[in-house]
């Protein structure tokens, strides 16, 4: 009842005491209501006169108090979060699609525990746990190996689960993906055109889908333009898919003899890093080595000479991805689908040489799409 309480300071008034978080309890003294009241204004403010509610907001801002949304989920038993589980938060392609995920998720009241692997697969599990554990609504991941089983233990286990740039066993989980056979495809087709026979292509763990699929993409293309995909491309393999190593294979590359005259990478920061290396070592690109890379990340147009890649589309990858979570959360019919988005080349002067326009060195159909 009011005037039963006793008017206090914001807790960030009281004299000589240091600053605190301020409590619901502040907050009824505040607005000289019980602590049910306050409750109530939290939880059901429908149940609380207009007079009131209004007290205990203006005591809620007077004071500073910020609700435990940790207790709050414990009683409602959601969180109003998701896992972002992704290989590597350095990669500028994980950063983007995370972007398309934050978009959709924020519009809809959900914050994202970011996850990030390092390619290692125990250290996803720990993640997987780990999100359990808090109680996410919903996990969005990119796996960091083929085996699937404990993504699918998870949304047996209630929570939901959709795949990033994986596809999912027919029937049992949401993905959203990219053709990166087609991809390979497009990269290695793009060179073939170009009149290179021998094409080093540095690629990461067999154990990462995209590594693998890129790999099938790149020797189908080799068949196709009449050549043997053993003698044509010679795979340099990483164990991860970062600069550093893209700058220690070009040192292998140029090692090799006879030397290939065009390198593909799997992604676009091995390209960074074979370009370093292989300007430190004073050729010249395309002149002497032809590169392409794949993402097409940010700073791929950016680089001296830009760097001709496959193009995913990154953003609109989470955006979709997020889409189908919250689909699958809002309870209604649901169905597990699949979502493929097609690659596309970009081509630019470190395939081509600067003083050629972009996209005329290659036959039409090296670029275009498959049926």
């Amino acid at each position: 009842m009011r005037g039963t309480a006793t008017r206090v300071a914001s807790p960030a008034q009281w004299p000589g005491e240091p600053r605190r978080r301020a409590t619901i309890r502040d907050v009824a003294l505040r607005a000289e209501v019980s602590l049910g009241t306050v409750s109530n204004v939290l939880n059901r403010p429908e149940l609380v006169a207009p007079e009131t509610r209004q007290r205990v907001l203006d005591a809620i801002s007077d004071t500073g108090f910020v609700r435990s949304s940790a207790a709050h989920q414990l009683r409602a038993g959601k969180s109003r979060s998701i896992g972002v589980v992704i290989l590597d938060v350095a990669n500028p392609f994980f950063t983007e699609l995370v972007r398309g995920i934050e978009h959709t998720m924020v519009e809809h009241g959900y914050a994202l525990v970011l996850c990030s692997t390092d390619e290692s697969a125990s250290r996803e599990q720990r993640y997987l746990r780990m999100l359990e554990e808090h109680r996410v609504e919903g996990v969005l991941a990119t796996p960091a190996e083929r085996d699937l089983t404990p993504f699918v233990a998870l949304a047996e286990r209630g929570v939901t689960k959709v795949l990033l740039d994986r596809p999912a066993p027919a029937g049992r989980l949401c993905a959203v993906t990219v053709d990166d056979a087609r991809g390979g495809e497009l990269a290695a087709a793009h060179l073939f055109g170009l009149g290179h026979r021998r094409i080093a292509f540095v690629n990461g763990p067999a154990t990462i889908r995209q590594c693998a699929d890129r790999r099938r993409g790149a020797r189908r293309a080799a068949r196709r333009a009449g050549l043997d995909a053993g003698d044509a491309i010679w795979e340099v393999l990483v164990p991860s898919l970062t600069a550093e190593q893209g700058e220690a294979a070009s040192a292998r590359v140029l090692e090799r003899e006879p030397r290939p005259t065009a390198v593909m990478c799997a992604n676009d920061l091995l390209a960074l890093g074979v370009l370093k290396g292989v300007v430190a070592r004073g050729l010249r690109v395309p002149e002497d080595l032809a590169l392409i890379g794949y993402d097409d990340v940010a700073f791929s147009s950016m680089l001296s000479p830009a760097l001709t890649s496959v193009r995913q589309p990154k953003f609109e990858l989470g955006a979709t991805a997020a889409g189908l979570l919250l689909e699958e959360l809002s309870g209604s019919p649901h169905e597990h689908r699949q979502v493929v988005f097609a690659p596309e080349l970009e081509v630019r002067a470190s395939t081509t040489g600067a003083g050629r326009p972009v996209g005329q060195s290659a036959p039409p159909s090296a670029a275009a799409p498959s049926g």
